[in-house]
């Protein structure tokens, strides 16, 4: 069982950054929200040329409480900078290019490949969940744990951890091209029940030294309860010369 101020140091190395773009990116202007560059972050991911699926999107497992919220930042993306984040299976299409620290290379070669995220193809089974950024440095994260995810009888276990890096890579890639974890430290507060919402506020305290310093509140809707408080380290990488991260 958790307690109640158990303390979690996750040191995490990988090379993860945000997927491609929906196939339908509600009435943002890109270059608008990363000033006027067509090359920003932003604008790289939301292309809508792709026939790939995105997986951030409304399926008949979601809670009504996670429609619910869907539905009121989708209207938020209209006219209130806001942008819906696509998420597709893997991330080999859409993040080229960066230099790796000395000694890494990334396996070529064709295979189903997949981040942790979406390796569960049951829909509502594993990780169901969405991201809405607000530029430059804020976001909020919708998350809702399936059947699979189960530690305690009916309860969440581990998800959450997940959840919280795969939140913070994502925000890091679009504030500042920050893609490795160098720290992940969480203080779990309350148990997740299986099948709700869990709403993760996220915001980029600073960036500095090549470094981006995050940090997350995870919690009930009704912000009654808070399941987890958590900080991260990430660490800002180059781009190689005459290269981009989306081809």
């Amino acid at each position: 069982m958790i307690r109640r101020g158990f303390q979690v140091m996750a040191r995490l190395g990988h090379h993860r950054g945000l997927l491609g773009a929906p196939r339908v990116l509600p009435r943002l202007n890109p270059a608008s929200a990363f000033g006027s560059s067509t090359d920003s972050p932003v604008s790289k991911l939301c292309s809508e040329k792709t026939d790939l699926k995105d997986y951030a999107l409304p399926n008949a497992s979601w809670c009504s409480d996670l429609l619910s919220l869907y539905q009121e930042f989708l209207e938020k993306t209209k006219s209130s900078g806001w942008v819906k984040l696509p998420s597709y299976k893997s991330n080999r299409d859409h993040m080229q290019g960066f230099k790796l620290p000395s000694g890494l290379e990334v396996s070529s070669g064709k295979g189903d490949w997949r981040i942790l995220t979406r390796c569960i193809q049951v829909e509502g089974q594993g990780y169901e969940y969405v991201i809405f950024f607000h530029p430059p440095k804020k976001s909020v994260f919708l998350f809702q744990p399936g059947p699979y995810l189960e530690g305690p009888p009916g309860f969440a276990h581990g998800s959450l951890a997940v959840m919280m890096d795969e939140a913070f890579s994502k925000i890091a890639y679009l504030a500042g091209q920050g893609l490795l974890t160098q720290s992940l430290n969480i203080r779990f507060k309350n148990l997740i029940p299986v099948g709700s919402l869990v709403v993760m506020d996220i915001e980029v305290e600073k960036i500095e030294d090549q470094k981006l310093y995050m940090s997350c509140i995870a919690q009930s809707r009704d912000q009654k309860t808070v399941y987890a408080k958590s900080s991260g380290v990430f660490l800002q990488l180059q781009q190689e010369e005459g290269s981009s991260s989306q081809k």
